[in-house]
């Protein structure tokens, strides 16, 4: 394995993995690790500098300039030495794969992981949008709530459990991976009693799976279902596809049309999946009850007057699905060892099989 002009294989870290994570790295004699110390996001200009001689990258989904990597590559003149990039995510967008599987470059990433954090914090938000909470912690904070006239429909919201006068609930899934399966089996204990959902296009049909899952919840029915269909029916729908061009704006106004009045709709995926514009019309008018969102395709230039923070019954969060103690703790100890592995030559824990997606 080819080292730098120290002699030692070198690390550049673009985001601090915290003390426990990067004292995989720091503690190695054999490594010269290079951190970018700032609190923001790594600077593509330092990163240039940086990288030469480097056998491994850490980076987050943040960091967009890794996509000049071609660049980054032919910078180095004197023969590349990168062999692994290491994300602390699950998602892969911020990388360009095909400059990856040209030069034979690792790509680790941390999946499975998340999906219990994500899985409650999705369950969470469809919780908030339907009863308000942002309307009403807002009421509270702005000093309104001693001079409230209550009235028996004050504040009131679309219940997500099941109840002998509302006996049936049904969910939708738009993505139905582990962190879909995770947040079905939460909503079991709300009664819920059926669920749909859209499959990737191609995707064989797997109805032993959907038995298994139906009896395992106890629901009347899990079944795949087209889009229209997955609008029109579901009382919460979840989001939880992969972003890309296949699903850009899967969910526009033409979907929103035929969504229930009173449906809420979760997105903890990719915020492309969503088109803002539309989702916006459609709370502004009346489309859908609600919406909770952790992610959106404009993300992280949102601000107070995006369309959506102004609208009273969308809940934004700023993409802290994983942002668990015990999720984040363990997703950098997996990114410090994914990188580790790559520079070492050995097998990485967790590896991006990018060969089937580029």
């Amino acid at each position: 394995m080819a080292t730098n002009a120290t002699g030692r294989r070198k690390i550049v870290v673009c985001k601090d993995l915290g003390a426990t994570a990067m004292l995989l790295l720091t503690d190695r004699p054999d490594l010269e690790v290079v951190r970018w110390m700032e609190d923001r996001r790594c600077d593509r200009a330092w990163l240039l500098q940086n990288i030469a001689g480097a056998s491994g990258v850490v980076v987050c989904f943040q960091d967009m300039v890794i996509n000049t990597l071609s660049r980054i590559l032919t910078y180095i003149r004197s023969g590349p030495n990168l062999r692994v990039v290491s994300t602390i995510s699950v998602g892969y967008e911020h990388i360009d794969l095909q400059v990856m599987a040209e030069h034979k470059i690792h790509v680790g990433y941390t999946p499975d992981i998340l999906t219990d954090a994500v899985a409650d914090s999705t369950v969470m938000l469809a919780l908030m949008a339907s009863r308000r909470t942002d309307e009403t912690s807002s009421f509270v904070k702005n000093n309104q709530w001693p001079d409230f006239n209550w009235t028996p429909s004050a504040f009131c919201g679309p219940q997500l459990s099941t109840t002998p006068f509302s006996p049936t609930r049904t969910v939708g899934f738009l993505g139905f991976g582990r962190i879909a399966h995770a947040v079905l089996r939460r909503l079991a204990g709300f009664g819920v009693t059926h669920c749909i959902y859209t499959p990737r296009p191609g995707a064989a049909p797997q109805p032993a799976r959907d038995a298994r899952l139906q009896a395992l919840h106890g629901l009347v029915s899990v079944a795949p279902v087209d889009l229209p269909a997955l609008a029109r029916a579901s009382d919460v729908l979840f989001v939880l596809a992969p972003g890309g061009a296949q699903t850009l704006h899967l969910v526009d106004a033409a979907f929103l049309r035929q969504m229930k009045p009173s449906g809420v709709l979760v997105n903890s995926g990719r915020g492309a999946v969503v088109d803002s514009a539309a989702l916006a019309q459609a709370l502004r008018e009346g489309w859908i009850w609600g919406a909770g969102l952790d992610v959106l395709e404009e993300e992280p230039h949102v601000t107070a007057m995006h369309a959506l923070v102004r609208e009273p019954r969308c809940v934004v969060l700023p993409h802290l699905g994983s942002a668990a103690l015990e999720t984040r703790a363990e997703m950098t100890r997996l990114t410090a060892r994914n990188v580790l592995a790559g520079v070492l030559g050995e097998p990485l824990p967790v590896a991006l099989d990018y060969s089937t997606l580029v």
